[in-house]
């Protein structure tokens, strides 16, 4: 199975482009900090295909932070200078926009407004004995 989910920070503006059929294509680096001790960030480039790409380039800034779930792909060409190069990349299934162009920061959680510190959905008050797992 290859499959990958991140949460990041682009960081620079996406790159927008078509490929010559057409076919919308947008390229973005997300800098994502490791699980433990959140003193190392990896930089990952993502490619984002058609529809979604499209949406990407419009609704995404250098900062902005994005869930991306996709799976990695590494890919070879002959450089220049005769020297094979690899590259491996995340192709985005789906790119969730956590901040967008006009947003400083995440946009905020739902208040519960009962306290207790349980979100609320629905005017409902939601507790883990709600949770189907």
């Amino acid at each position: 199975m290859n499959k990958v989910f991140l949460i990041g920070n682009l960081t620079r503006d996406p790159e927008v482009s078509n490929t010559n059929n057409g076919i919308p294509v947008c390229k973005f680096t997300l800098a994502v900090s490791r699980r433990f001790g959140n003193t190392e960030t990896d930089f990952l480039p993502v490619i984002v295909w058609r529809g979604q790409a499209e949406n990407c380039g419009k609704f995404l800034k250098k900062g902005s932070k994005a869930a991306v779930a996709g799976s990695i792909q590494t890919r070879t060409y002959d450089a220049n200078d005769g020297s094979k190069r690899y590259i491996t990349e995340i192709v985005a299934d789906e790119v969730q926009f956590l901040s967008t162009k006009g947003d400083g920061e995440i946009p905020p959680t739902i208040p519960s407004g009962n306290g207790s510190g349980a979100p609320r959905i629905g005017g409902s008050a939601v507790t883990d004995d709600d949770l189907p797992f």
